[in-house]
């Protein structure tokens, strides 16, 4: 690659569960004298679909006071991102996240947020905020939805996506463009691809474990990047993230060509699966199923929990691919999604 990489691994990333607290003072750090510093977690983990509570509790008790939860999105900055403000005697909800917010109210100093329902693009960063008047502080709280990063291509080949378009086939393949956080973890946890892809702030990244001739070969392991590109003119891969899904998956063996794959999961009053709903039950249920299927995009691919000889000749686990095959070779079984 002629792009000049940069190794962007920092401090930052390595703590996951260190607390994070925001004090307003104008601008400078105070003791907290409303709010409590999250007693055990400053970071909550959870699955898409399930509900979840962000912990925030007071010290004392104002006689006039609002409470303002907001998700400090680096991407979108604005009213959109208030989630919910009260009184302690009325709630207003904003945004997408206001319907599926409220207040926990388990005692009276308990201004804690629950949220049901999680979606993918719930992960992130939350702001407890207390107004006391002219006076006001926060507590800021992690919310990490727990998934797995998985790259994709174009059936046209490398890099061939603008970020318009990497978005919405993450979209269509049951996910979303992966942060940079996602994809670091993704990396500590075994990602080593050497195609550069889109994420969801526009910048352009790969992570590399085992760095090798043409794929930063000259340098030590890492998430290289190319920094931000131009959204609608340049062209890559893409890095999805998803979670648990409702259904579940299963294999139809073939050999069956696309057309015919199609058929024989709508029998089972199924679907063909899309690509992170494998990568999904890959994950979270264990699939483990050494034959290729075709998925909805027309890519065959077949999920490995445990390498083993015989079973595509890859001895790594994962969610392997055969690529996007001529849709009427009658080859391979299909991976059906109810």
């Amino acid at each position: 690659m002629n792009c000049i990489t940069l190794i962007m691994v920092t401090a930052s990333f390595l703590s996951w569960t260190a607390a994070v607290f925001h004090h307003s003072n104008k601008g400078k750090e105070k003791d907290l004298q409303y709010l409590m510093e999250p007693p055990v977690y400053a970071e909550v983990t959870a699955r898409r679909g399930e509900n979840v509570t962000l912990p925030c509790v007071l010290r004392i008790k104002p006689s006039h006071y609002r409470v303002k939860w907001t998700k400090v999105d680096p991407l979108y900055r604005g009213v959109e991102n208030v989630v919910l403000i009260t009184n302690g005697h009325a709630d207003k909800h904003y945004g997408p996240l206001g319907p599926r917010a409220r207040l926990r109210r388990a005692h009276a100093l308990d201004i804690s947020l629950l949220l049901s329902g999680l979606q993918l693009e719930d992960d992130g960063q939350y702001r407890c905020e207390i107004i006391n008047g002219i006076e006001d502080e926060s507590v800021e709280i992690t919310l990490r939805i727990d998934g797995v990063v998985f790259p994709y291509q174009s059936s046209s080949g490398r890099y061939k996506l603008t970020y318009i378009e990497a978005k919405e086939v993450c979209r269509e393949q049951d996910g979303i463009l992966a942060t940079y956080k996602q994809l670091y973890r993704a990396w500590t946890e075994g990602l080593n691809w050497c195609n550069a892809g889109w994420l969801n702030d526009g910048t352009v990244h790969y992570p590399i474990l085992d760095p090798r001739p043409a794929c930063g070969g000259d340098l030590p392991p890492g998430i290289r990047s190319y920094g931000p590109k131009d959204r609608t003119q340049e062209h890559y891969d893409a890095f999805c993230f998803t979670s648990t899904t409702e259904g579940v998956i299963f294999y139809v063996p073939g050999p069956l060509d696309f057309s015919e794959a199609v058929h024989a999961c709508r029998e089972k009053r199924a679907n063909l699966a899309r690509v992170g709903q494998l990568y999904s039950s890959w994950m979270f249920l264990g699939l483990d199923q050494c034959d290729g299927g075709w998925l909805q995009d027309g890519s065959v691919r077949f999920p490995i929990k445990t390498p083993r000889e015989h079973c595509g000749g890859i001895p790594e686990r994962g969610v392997h691919s055969f690529g996007f095959p001529s849709k009427s070779l009658r080859l391979y079984g299909a991976y059906c999604y109810r």
